[in-house]
């Protein structure tokens, strides 16, 4: 999961992974869930709020 992360530009890295620690399987959902991530803009327009509501609750 690091070595994907940092890959990618992310420093300072902390994570667990549940369940199995194949390395084959890690590299497989680390990679899914960067591509499932959205952004604050998206994030707020979903829950239909502003984006400063986003930012501090």
């Amino acid at each position: 999961m690091r070595a994907v992360l940092e890959s990618v530009g992310v420093k300072d890295v902390l994570a667990k992974a549940k369940g199995s620690s194949n390395p084959h399987n890690l590299v497989k959902a680390t990679i899914a869930a960067l591509g499932e991530m959205r952004d604050a803009r998206m994030v707020a327009q979903n829950r239909g709020v502003s984006l400063s509501t986003v930012f501090n609750g």
